[in-house]
């Protein structure tokens, strides 16, 4: 298996960017776009425990528009392959001093593309 073909972190990069952009956009329609509809799709939240695509794009639907810009801090997009990638990203929001992670297992699927099949985004305390 190789690691890291140039053109597979390429293309799964340029999915994960435009995910960043429909995430502080609110941009729903990309964000369910993006996410697998399979009841295998999880998604845990920094308050929110989501299993199967149906409770994640409800959650989407529901969720307010305010407050959703970040910074990127550092991030790392790993794949295996040609079909499989990970990426993992730190960010930080203006007016808080709490560092935010995230996780997104993405899979390239049959006539579909990339789809994230899982994530996860949590807050770790204040540092210092």
């Amino acid at each position: 298996m190789e690691i890291n073909i140039p053109e597979v972190v390429a293309e799964v990069t340029e999915q994960f960017m435009r995910y960043e952009k429909a995430l502080t956009t609110n941009d729903v329609a990309v964000l369910d776009e993006l996410f697998w509809d399979s009841p295998h799709t999880l998604r845990y939240g920094a308050t929110e425990i989501l299993h199967g695509y149906g409770e994640i794009k409800a959650f989407r639907a529901g969720r307010s528009p305010a407050g959703l810009d970040r910074t990127l801090l550092r991030t790392v997009i790993t794949t295996y392959g040609r079909d499989f990638a990970t990426a993992n990203t730190t960010f930080s929001r203006a007016g808080s001093d709490r560092i935010g992670r995230q996780s997104q297992t993405w899979v390239r699927l049959p006539g579909l593309g990339w789809r994230v099949v899982a994530a996860h985004v949590s807050l770790m305390a204040p540092q210092g």
